[in-house]
């Protein structure tokens, strides 16, 4: 069995993910058109979901990088077949080449490259980069989370009232009845890319982020890490917290809150 990574070898790492990280986004961005349609051309997956040439020429870039970075890391991403050997290996890149193509190919600047390393199961590293807002979002374990290099933590509040929440109009309603009368709350408008919604949590610009059902491993995987390392978690409405790199990468409808706030949104929730 190969030796896990070490704290020494995954920092190490860090500079040439950065850098690897950017060069992605210098061949999506060519491609985007802030407020306009994007100049790549589209077409449709199985299921109706768009994909542009710029996710494709960006998963492509960074098989071959973050293969070339750990040899010996399985690969799992929204825009390449899926290898079932991903399941016998303790190393796993999760990637989403362009996290938001709805936003990316209509002007949004809402979307992001996201690139998570998991050991055994958990993220080991996460990486959400919004090239249309320059801004990095990036975690180790056990480390920490930053935003373009600055340590960041997510929100000290305790109690659902006056929280800032976002996500799918039906679950927001949920909450909002839940929570009981005049709980005040101030609804953000919906973040396009999910990855960057939980990075929002983790920066503490946001309180409470809802995902609907159906969301993926690439989805989620990295910046699930960095909410973890700022104070956070993402679980689903049980509390239970979100498990990667099984047969099936899909998750139920899920939460992304401060530690200190999920008991208090599962309880408005069951009402």
């Amino acid at each position: 069995m190969p030796e896990p990574l070490t704290d020494d070898a995954v920092s190490a790492l860090m500079p040439e993910l950065r850098a690897v990280m950017r060069e992605a986004a210098d061949i999506a961005q060519p491609f985007f058109r802030l407020g306009g349609q994007t100049s790549a051309r589209i077409w449709s997956k199985a299921g109706g979901s768009p994909v542009t040439e710029a996710d494709v020429a960006v998963d492509a870039f960074l098989k071959v990088r973050l293969s070339a970075l750990v040899p010996q890391a399985a690969w799992l991403s929204e825009e390449t077949a899926d290898d079932p050997a991903r399941l016998d290996h303790d190393l796993v890149w999760i990637v989403d080449p362009i996290d938001g193509t709805r936003a990316f190919l209509s002007g949004h600047p809402d979307w992001s490259i996201a690139v998570a390393l998991l050991a055994r199961g958990e993220p080991l590293i996460g990486f959400v980069h919004a090239p249309a807002g320059k801004t990095d979002y990036e975690a180790v374990r056990g480390h920490g989370a930053t935003r373009n290099g600055a340590p960041i933590q997510v929100d000290a509040r305790q109690d659902l009232a006056g929280a800032r929440i976002t996500g799918p109009k039906p679950m927001l309603d949920r909450l909002t009845r839940g929570a009981g009368p005049n709980p005040d709350f101030s609804v953000v408008a919906r973040i396009p890319s999910l990855a960057l919604r939980l990075a929002r949590v983790a920066e503490g610009s946001v309180d409470v982020g809802m995902i609907s059902g159906h969301a993926r491993d690439w989805d989620l995987a990295a910046a699930d890490l960095v909410l973890r390392e700022a104070g956070g978690i993402v679980c689903d409405f049980e509390g239970a917290a979100t498990p990667y790199n099984r047969a099936e990468p899909v998750h139920g409808e899920l939460l992304a809150v401060p530690a200190a706030l999920r008991d208090p949104v599962l309880t408005a929730w069951g009402r």
